[in-house]
């Protein structure tokens, strides 16, 4: 599968008149194709951007382009309906992050303070977890999960730990609204399940390009003891971690399960 990554944004740069310019640039996942091409911010479009695809592609096309940031999505989306290329939002393109930073451009992305979970999507009981790293793919991959998030990327075989390394979670009892909420949760796109502090503590999901939500918030100081454990226990699995949803705690149904990593 050809897969580019993409950003169109604002240059630091002008042109000799002063204008505004757009710079789009364009590489692949290990850098051996890159693409740079600027334009007035007056022609900053899809049409604009549907012919400079057209042009580097030359006959083939890409499978899929990645975008990371928000500003740059629907311009890019447009200009990919225009020639029937998907485009996929996520936070993990590492290799244009790469480039932009040696550009010394920004990467920064603007993020509003988290909001609450829907009341209607709130499940009954949360707890922390821990699942070896040599389970994390069996325990799941073999059930029937309506939503399972297990990307090749992510699987602890493929970040190298070791198959006892302990891989922390968080497991969500949804009760008569897991599948409800797990759908909610695969359309917002889950990246990382992150501990803060603050008065109260509270678990954030961050999710999407930019969406920041309030999953849980708690006083207790044991339950702060623990989130502490499941912090550490990221920064020992390559900031792996796991969020499960299930109806109940009998272990006999499952609703959604997605494998996470918290963005450096």
């Amino acid at each position: 599968m050809n897969i580019w990554q993409a950003d169109f944004y604002r240059s630091p740069q002008q042109d000799t008149t002063g204008q505004v310019l757009w710079e789009l640039l364009i590489c692949d996942a290990n850098r051996s194709f890159e693409y740079v091409a600027s334009c007035p911010q007056k022609e900053a479009n899809s049409s604009w951007l549907t012919a400079q695809l057209e042009l580097v592609s030359g006959e083939k096309l890409p499978d899929t382009i990645q975008v990371f940031r928000p500003q740059s999505l629907s311009l890019i989306e447009a200009a990919g309906r225009n020639l029937g290329i998907n485009v996929e939002p996520t936070r993990r393109t590492l290799a244009l992050k790469q480039w932009l930073e040696e550009k010394q451009y920004s990467i920064a992305i603007d993020k509003a303070p988290p909001a609450p979970l829907p009341e209607n999507l709130w499940g009954e009981q949360w707890r922390f977890a821990t699942l070896s790293a040599g389970d994390v793919e069996t325990a799941f991959s073999d059930r029937p999960i309506p939503i399972l998030h297990l990307p090749e990327f992510l699987k602890p075989l493929n970040l190298g730990l070791p198959s006892t390394a302990p891989v922390p979670g968080v497991v969500i009892y949804g009760g008569r609204q897991s599948m409800r909420l797990a759908r909610w949760l695969h359309e917002a796109r889950p990246v990382s399940l992150n501990y803060i502090t603050g008065a109260p503590d509270g678990l954030v999901l961050e999710a999407g390009l930019a969406d920041r939500w309030i999953v849980a918030t708690f006083e207790d100081a044991e339950v702060a003891a623990a989130a502490k454990v499941y912090q550490q226990r990221q920064q020992l699995s390559q900031k792996l971690h796991f969020l499960l949803v299930q109806p109940d705690d009998s272990g006999m149904t499952y609703s959604g399960f997605w494998l996470l990593q918290a963005e450096d």
